[in-house]
């Protein structure tokens, strides 16, 4: 299960692990128009865990997820 709530600045996706035999804590991925964050609560620490992901960092990793294992590097693209 997930949510999707749009605020003035930023998009906010919440994944619920419903769906495991042991449950992980909600993700909270965090849309900004310069980056993204991932968040999930530590329960070891109470702490949340934040990961922050620029524009190009998620493009590499959306362009990753569909290839074979390797070394690659993305073309920019052209300006206009």
């Amino acid at each position: 299960m997930f949510t999707i709530e749009h605020d003035f600045d930023v998009t906010v996706i919440t994944l619920v692990d419903d769906a495991a035999a042991h449950r992980e804590e909600d993700i909270t991925v965090n849309a900004f128009e310069d980056c993204v964050t991932v968040e999930q609560l530590d329960p070891r620490t109470g702490t949340v865990q934040r990961v922050t992901f620029s524009n190009a960092q998620l493009a590499d990793l959306n362009a990753a997820l569909s290839l074979p294992e390797g070394v690659y590097r993305r073309k920019p693209k052209p300006r206009d």
